[in-house]
């Protein structure tokens, strides 16, 4: 059975723009952005974008940056959907994503938006991106990562940028949304992949999506199981929502409007409380070594650099919220754990540690 790792501590601290030093290198939150170096020579840099109403990855991205850059010399840059001037974290504001210039020399796309509406220069350094056939992994959301007609050249929509490049776009809720769970099941024809080198079951509290457009093209490596509750031990249902189970995570090939090839990785897990799960952020950091052509390690150390207290998922629709939460790129900085309460009406999760 995969482990449920339980997150650790966090709390909410708000402070200046500062560097703070871990093991020799430092990290800096400016303007949206949040840069962790590469520790000791750089296996590569890796740009991860946050930005959802839901799912709250302007939590998980920068966990998984510490985790990449710390303990596998990855260069991180972590993007920030910001407010409309700039002064806070807004996840609300669909053109709220800044620094998409880091993509330009970037060497993977770590990307879990959702319905976010950048400008024509940003989506410049996207469309590069993508026809220079680098890879991506997408997380949850990114199968509708953006929204909109406009073009990321040619036929590359705004819109269709998840079906395209990883291969799904939205279509449902398979499972019942914070009240029944998904646990993975892993492919048969994919257990030696490297991906899934030291993963086992996986449990995650967002429920089961819907998948219904990958083709002989893609490689599915794992599947999930719709469970009877949010109770990690809960058990699978029995009928056709498992008969057959969805695609819950697979390896699509791409082209790109400038017809260069590209791969990307995409699950359909990905909310900040999933990430609780030791082997689901295996999966993602064995993705990354993967999809950079580099020797995916036995048993990825993923364990958290900093005490990570994820938020349950949901959507806030209050407009002072997030103005007076005041959230900032620099309170996620190496050695900050930031903190706060679970939206209302979110179900109850104590799978997790608490400060």
């Amino acid at each position: 059975m995969i482990s449920r790792t339980l997150v650790s501590a966090f709390c909410l601290l708000f402070v200046p723009l500062i560097s703070v030093s871990l093991h020799g290198n430092s990290a800096a939150a400016q303007s949206g952005v949040l840069h962790f170096p590469a520790q000791g020579d750089s296996a590569g840099k890796i740009v991860l974008v946050s930005g959802d109403e839901e799912y709250r990855t302007e939590e998980s991205m920068p966990m998984l940056a510490k985790i990449l850059s710390v303990k596998h010399g990855f260069g991180c840059t972590v993007l920030f959907s910001m407010s409309a001037d700039g002064s806070y974290i807004d996840p609300n504001n669909q053109r709220g994503v800044v620094g998409w210039e880091a993509l330009d020399d970037a060497d993977l796309m770590i990307i879990g938006t959702r319905f976010r509406s950048p400008s024509e220069s940003q989506a410049a350094h996207i469309t590069k991106f993508i026809d220079d056939g680098k890879p991506l992994i997408g997380i949850r959301t990114a199968t509708h990562a953006f929204n909109g007609k406009q073009s990321f050249g040619g036929e590359l929509t705004y819109s269709n940028f998840g079906l395209k490049i990883l291969g799904e776009q939205w279509v449902s809720h398979h499972g019942q949304h914070k009240r029944q769970g998904a646990r993975a099941v892993i492919v048969d024809q994919a257990k030696d992949h490297p991906i899934l080198n030291s993963v086992g079951e996986i449990f995650v509290p967002s429920d089961v999506y819907g998948v219904t457009h990958l083709t002989d093209r893609d490689t599915i490596l794992l599947r999930g199981a719709v469970t009877e509750s949010l109770d990690p031990n809960s058990a699978n249902i029995e009928g056709a929502k498992n008969d057959p189970m969805q695609p819950l995570a697979w390896l699509h090939p791409y082209v790109s409007p400038a017809g260069t090839k590209g791969q990307a990785f995409c699950t359909t897990t990905g909310a900040s409380v999933d990430l609780v799960s030791e082997d689901l952020r295996r999966m993602l950091v064995n993705a990354t070594y993967y999809l950079l052509d580099k020797e995916v390690p036995e048993k990825a150390d993923v364990a958290y650099v900093d005490p990570y207290y994820p938020t349950f998922y949901g959507f806030i629709n209050d407009a002072a919220y997030w103005k007076g939460l005041n959230l900032q790129p620099s309170d996620f900085e190496l050695g900050k754990s930031p903190h706060r309460e679970d939206p209302k009406g979110s179900p109850e999760w104590p799978f997790r540690d608490r400060p």
